[in-house]
């Protein structure tokens, strides 16, 4: 078994992940949310920086979905990192079963791939993860360390306010269904502001902001300027 110089993870939160690691690729199962907005996100990075040559490295990977896709998208090589096992596995089963060109799959966490690999990488992303570890301030620190200098760093998460509560938590786990309950904790929610202060102090410069809203009636997803609820920030790194 690996051992982890990082503690930031959370064993009840990799526990979770574990369980329904088999439903990964279910476009119909618990992470039909995120098959969903897979599209939007991944065309969001790419018209900013664009992914056809770049090396590209995907934070909190769990089971490839878009790591896989912005592999597709022509990026000369793409890693997933992730530290729960079962998510890999099955991350790195689809790439075999789907042929996936220049993907790759390893059990690490951010903190220490970035002591291993510095200034690296020329696209980070790391999607829907920081909600869900203890110290998401030192994540960001990791993807500022692994990016090269004017590399881009993207980050996806949930504000944290009254609407954020009622929409991505009693809405969408005990209304409607649309993930697990328990899946999120209100407490960890991060502000945009937070977010972007994290950022600043290890040389992230913001560039943009976009909301992901979900239209209940219609089951479809849009960007927009609304970064109230779900959210993805658009970073930069600073050369000096």
């Amino acid at each position: 078994m690996q051992t982890l110089k990082s503690s930031n993870f959370d064993p009840a939160e990799l526990d979770k992940f574990s369980d329904l690691a088999h439903h990964w690729w279910d476009k119909t199962s618990e992470f039909a949310p995120l098959h969903a907005i897979n599209p939007l996100r991944l065309e969001w990075i790419n018209s900013l920086a664009s992914l056809n040559g770049k090396r590209v490295l995907d934070v909190g990977c769990g089971g490839g979905i878009l790591a896989d896709a912005m592999a597709r998208k022509g990026a000369s090589s793409v890693l997933g990192i992730d530290l729960a096992t079962k998510s890999l596995k099955v991350a790195k089963l689809h790439a075999l079963e789907a042929q996936t060109p220049n993907v790759s799959y390893r059990e690490i966490s951010a903190e220490d791939l970035a002591l291993e690999q510095p200034a690296s990488y020329d696209v980070v992303t790391c999607m829907e993860m920081l909600e869900h570890v203890p110290d998401p301030q030192s994540i960001v620190a990791a993807c500022a360390s692994l990016v090269k200098p004017d590399g881009w760093v993207f980050f996806s998460t949930l504000n944290r306010n009254g609407r954020s509560f009622l929409q991505a938590i009693i809405g969408a786990e005990y209304v409607l269904g649309m993930l697990p309950r328990g899946t999120h904790e209100y407490a960890k929610f991060i502000t945009p502001s937070e977010l972007a202060t994290f950022g600043r102090s290890v040389g992230l410069e913001i560039q943009a902001t976009r909301g992901l809203e979900h239209n209940p009636i219609t089951k479809r997803y849009k960007l927009s300027a609304d970064t109230r609820v779900n959210y993805m920030l658009a970073t930069q790194k600073n050369r000096f």
